[in-house]
């Protein structure tokens, strides 16, 4: 069975930081693009980050750009988001995805066929 399991979210003062994982069985993921999805509250989803299989390759949404990092430890199958300088805009929860293909993809349309459960992250002072 594959399983997505993020941890890391919590409540953080605006200006604040959290490190978000994603840790993954049941699949290896070095084969595969993963990506970080957010849904804010009463909004719907809105892709944050992906990295290809490899790590080398990373792409970030613009409202994120500078303040976020996607990583991944393939060794560990887990992928990872380091958020820094967080607003309360970034207020959602946070889920993983593993994509179908290796790549970042050039239109930016992922085919994602896992999820995880979601962690959440809160943003306010």
């Amino acid at each position: 069975e594959v399983q997505l399991v993020e941890s890391g979210g919590g409540s953080v003062q605006p200006g604040g930081s959290l490190r978000l994982s994603c840790a993954a069985s049941g699949v290896t993921i070095s084969s595969y693009a993963m990506s970080w999805v957010r849904r804010a509250p009463g909004k719907g989803p809105e892709w944050v980050s992906g990295i290809n299989s490899r790590g080398d390759t990373t792409t970030y949404t613009d409202s994120v750009k500078g303040r976020f990092t996607i990583s991944r430890d393939n060794a560990k199958n887990t992928l990872y988001l380091q958020m820094n300088s967080q607003k309360p805009e970034d207020t959602a929860v946070y889920y993983c995805a593993k994509d179908q293909t290796p790549d970042v993809p050039a239109d930016g349309v992922y085919e994602y066929d896992y999820w995880g459960q979601g962690t959440r992250v809160a943003v306010s002072s």
